[in-house]
């Protein structure tokens, strides 16, 4: 009489463990190990941007993949790991004497079709007193389409040289623009402005100054496929991109 159940009960479990099979192919084709590795440039660059007066918009990041604070501390909120494919291309990069590694770092994680990824924040280099963060700082971001999208936000910033560098501000009109309204008065004469108003409205008008001043940036997105080195650079530092998926 229990024979029929026990029968029952073994085919359930046998049809659970082979879509248990059939299923864990697809998964691991969405498990990768993503590997970044930052590179500064030793030779000077012939640098022709003229950037030091911009001001790049911030991209507000999520975790941290790599920030080094201002005593020397590295922190990530990612479980990161040194055994990489990248070390070898990254000890090409340094030996040629044109390029130091500042850093080195890979990661699991999954990335399914549409998975849309928030923006890893970076510091490191050259810690900037004036600034209060380090010289290259910025965001990675992953995405999935079709492809797998890298997009690399970094700036590469110094200390402003000859005094403080004047940054570009947007503003909602022009100094000086007059107004047909600008003199209307009373019963008494025309109401102007005084001297130390006037001024004052013109000193809030120009532009904010810094104690730093950008160098270069990278603004790049990349479509990727698996296991496929990609560079990206700018005239003082380069990011190595690789992702391997895992079986």
């Amino acid at each position: 009489m229990h024979k029929p159940a026990f029968t029952f009960a073994s085919r359930l479990l046998a049809i659970l463990a082979l879509l248990t099979v059939l299923s864990a192919p697809s998964l691991a084709q969405d498990r990768y190990r993503a590997e970044i590795v930052v590179l500064e440039r030793l030779a000077d660059p012939i640098l022709n941007e003229n950037m030091a007066d911009r001001l790049p918009e911030r991209t507000e990041a999520g975790k941290r993949l790599w920030v080094v604070d201002s005593t020397g501390n590295r922190i990530s909120d990612i479980d990161t790991t040194s055994n990489l494919t990248l070390n070898s291309a990254a000890a090409r990069l340094e030996s040629s004497g044109k390029y130091r590694v500042l850093m080195k770092t890979g990661w699991i994680e999954s990335f399914p079709d549409n998975y849309n990824g928030e923006p890893l924040a970076i510091e490191l280099g050259e810690y900037l007193d004036a600034a209060g963060h380090r010289a290259i700082e910025g965001t990675i971001e992953i995405n999935r389409r079709r492809y797998l999208l890298v997009t690399v936000a970094l700036n590469h910033w110094r200390e402003a040289t000859g005094g403080s560098a004047p940054m570009q501000v947007e503003t909602s009109g022009e100094a000086g623009e007059s107004r047909d309204d600008d003199d209307q008065g009373t019963e008494n004469g025309p109401v102007k402005g005084s001297d130390s108003s006037m001024a004052a409205i013109e000193d809030s008008m120009q532009p904010a100054r810094s104690d730093k001043e950008l160098v270069t940036w990278i603004r790049e997105t990349r479509r990727m496929r698996s296991e496929e080195i990609h560079f990206l650079d700018s005239p003082t530092i380069g990011v190595l991109v690789y992702f391997r998926p895992l079986d």
